[in-house]
């Protein structure tokens, strides 16, 4: 099915980077829409604690609720899909979105945001996915702080669960690693444990368990498969093997780095294909919310001006 309508933009992707520039193409009074899938990064974690203005934290899940009526009171149009094609048009660019309820169906805009950011790879443990954000992280920089005072389990894989132990000792020396998909560890990084002074359990866990209501997401341990308990305050999750969602830039011959993710302009944020561009995770890979939104900022005063200088 193909819809002729050609919108100014197409954001692909609703987390912060996507609606924050929703936002601002909205406030420039452009015909947007943004297609969403629905399982972003910022879906998952429970609290951010580093961002201006919420020293007690603020969900990822408040925000993009927040994020989308804001985006709507602007007349942006939401779509719940997947995009899964992309290609150049004589005007602009077509994408093809997929969703349960109806055929694929065709959009076309001038312009193209990719904001897919990337896709954690966390095993299906029962009991972790209520602690995210709240006492299990997942990046150092937003929340090594957490961890002082407080016995730490770093539930990983092989060398990159390794490697994130050895990053958090600048903030806590209680550190346990359970490798949990018992993949192997370097001899050097070996070492490295066992000069800082951290235990490895080569075990799978088997659940993580919570102190108090789930909604409180309050860590208390891990069940390990072997029927070994382990308690614990906080939590690390570091497995390795992220999805970067730049599929959609290949198709467009967008210049990616060899890690897949994709290079911007430092100062627009548009890639090599003019017309199109990339922010939040899927271009930086910074891990940081207040970052993507400024990058989705940055790309949509861009976008505007893109598009101010083909009308005039």
């Amino acid at each position: 099915m193909f819809f002729s309508f050609m919108y100014d933009s197409i954001i692909v992707g609703g987390g912060i980077a996507g609606l924050q520039a929703a936002i601002q193409l909205g406030r420039y009074r452009r015909k947007v829409l943004l297609i969403d899938k629905g399982d972003g990064r910022s879906a998952l974690c429970r609290s951010y604690h580093n961002a201006l203005g919420y020293p007690d934290g603020v969900s990822g899940k408040w925000l993009r609720e927040v994020g989308r009526r804001q985006a709507e009171g602007y007349g942006i149009e939401l779509l719940q899909g997947d995009v899964t094609e992309a290609s150049k048009t004589d005007d602009g660019f077509r994408v093809r979105c997929e969703n349960d309820h109806s055929l694929p169906a065709d959009y076309e805009a001038r312009t193209l945001l990719l904001a897919t950011g990337v896709k954690d790879r966390l095993p299906d443990i029962p009991g972790l996915r209520p602690t995210l954000g709240l006492t299990v992280y997942i990046c150092p920089d937003c929340d090594g702080f957490e961890i002082q005072g407080k016995h730490t389990l770093i539930m990983g894989s092989g060398n990159v669960g390794a490697r994130m132990a050895l990053t958090l000792t600048y903030f806590s020396s209680d550190l346990l690693y359970i490798n949990h998909e018992r993949k192997p560890i370097d001899d050097e990084l070996q070492q490295k444990l066992r000069e800082a002074g951290i235990d490895v359990i080569n075990e799978p866990i088997a659940r993580v368990l919570l102190e108090g209501d789930e909604e409180e997401g309050r860590l208390a341990g891990a069940s390990l498969a072997n029927g070994q308990t382990v308690r614990a305050e906080r939590g690390f999750v570091a497995f390795g093997g992220n999805e970067v969602r730049s599929d959609l830039a290949k198709q467009l011959h967008v210049e990616r780095m060899e890690n897949r993710h994709i290079i911007t302009d430092p100062r627009s944020k548009m890639t090599s294909v003019p017309g199109v561009w990339a922010a939040g995770d899927v271009a930086v890979h910074s891990e940081q919310m207040t970052i993507a939104m400024g990058e989705g900022l940055q790309a949509a005063i861009w976008m505007h001006k893109w598009l101010l200088a083909r009308e005039r």
